[in-house]
């Protein structure tokens, strides 16, 4: 009875009832739990995050030490040194016909200073390579005349191709890989003499694709996919089509081959051009940037980008009606904003199939351009005063 008498006390005193006052505690209980809860929840995933951060640092550090390779890669030499002003002399030739006989059969133009070296200049490496063993034959021969220059021209581009055979096979077989077909091989072979941004093509893609590889294993994914992904990601570099990135190049490539639908799916995906389909295509993309970026991999003088960053802005300026011309992505994009007054929505078309086509010819960039022309129209209104 005591008790009862109590309990109404303390009702009258605090205005809530035994019931409503149960579940003021328990509602408070909860909130006590549910805010420990939280805190405790916060402090895993913090340690989870700290955790995997520190694993995924094992893991690429112990990727990056397989990337190692003994491989021996041959940058593209583009200057040799003759032994004297006569050796210099025959080269050139009466009127200057052994020199003209020699860039016509090799696509390679020469060109001579007042030293004793001559440069080699072309945009196509495996050329400049043909020109430059073509050269040292000769030099060495000493019979440098018109039809001597076309016969080692021509012997030297014969041999080449078996060259690039053999560099193929050394490529995919120092990743693991032996069942290539032939066609695919020797395109891995122009990797040997394929720079970009200074890093060998042959050496990143062997240091890429081991990368990968021990990842793969690492996440328990498929190792043969990111192998064959590794190998082919960037085999578009070295397709002689003229249309489309080298990405898309790389997967016409690849199906034209049968080459299966998740290697395809990694070559397609490993600058994210679209969304990744699988744990593979993401390993690929991640060596990829690995090894491209890490310390020393990749130089290009910075005079060198400032230049052909102008070169194209002022080509895409120097047309009738373009108000400004910007040059994005190294070059690889540019924007062209003209005066909507003198261009009508048609002639922007033409433009920017006549700037491309400039661009094409005259602007000595490797890769692609794309060229964008905008035209923006705008109409104002002003409200009354009220």
């Amino acid at each position: 009875m005591a008790k009862k008498s109590d309990i109404k006390k303390l009702e009258k005193i605090s205005g809530l009832s035994a019931e409503e006052a149960k579940k003021m505690l328990l509602d408070e209980l909860q909130r006590e739990l549910k805010s420990e809860m939280a805190a405790r929840i916060r402090n895993a995933e913090e340690r989870a995050k700290l955790e995997a951060r520190d694993k995924a640092r094992e893991i690429i550090l112990d990727a990056m030490k397989h990337g190692a390779t003994d491989y021996s890669a041959e940058y593209t030499i583009s200057t040799i040194t003759v032994p004297d002003e006569e050796t210099k002399g025959r080269i050139i030739g009466k009127e200057g016909r052994n020199i003209r006989t020699f860039e016509r059969e090799t696509g390679v133009e020469i060109e001579l200073d007042e030293t004793r070296d001559i440069r080699l200049s072309s945009f196509d490496s495996v050329r400049r390579e043909i020109a430059r063993r073509a050269l040292e034959i000769l030099i060495r021969d000493r019979r440098i005349q018109p039809s001597r220059i076309e016969e080692v021209v021509g012997q030297v581009s014969k041999d080449m191709d078996g060259v690039l055979l053999e560099e193929g096979k050394k490529i995919a077989e120092e990743v693991g890989e032996y069942n290539l077909p032939l066609e695919i091989l020797a395109m891995l072979g122009k990797f040997k003499f394929r720079t970009s941004y200074g890093q060998n093509l042959a050496l990143h893609t062997i240091e890429e694709t081991k990368i990968g590889m021990a990842i793969a294993r690492e996440l328990g994914a498929d190792e043969n996919i990111v192998r064959l992904g590794g190998l082919l990601h960037d085999i578009g570099k070295v397709a002689t089509d003229d249309e489309g990135t080298h990405v898309t190049k790389g997967v016409e490539i690849a199906k034209r081959f049968g080459i299966q639908k998740e290697v395809v799916a990694a070559v397609a995906e490993h600058h994210e051009d679209r969304p990744f389909s699988s744990l593979e295509s993401v390993i690929v993309w991640v060596a990829d940037a690995i090894s491209g970026s890490r310390p020393g991999a990749r130089y290009e003088p910075h005079e060198n980008y400032v230049k052909r960053m102008e070169k194209i802005e002022q080509m895409a300026n120097s047309f009738e009606g373009v108000k400004e011309a910007l040059a994005f992505q190294a070059g690889r994009d540019v924007r062209v904003v003209v005066d909507h007054e003198k261009l009508d929505d048609d002639a922007i078309v033409i433009l920017a199939r006549d700037i491309a086509k400039r661009l094409e010819k005259e602007a000595e960039y490797a890769g692609q351009i794309k060229v964008t022309v905008i035209r923006e129209v705008r109409a104002m209104g002003t409200t009354a005063a009220h």
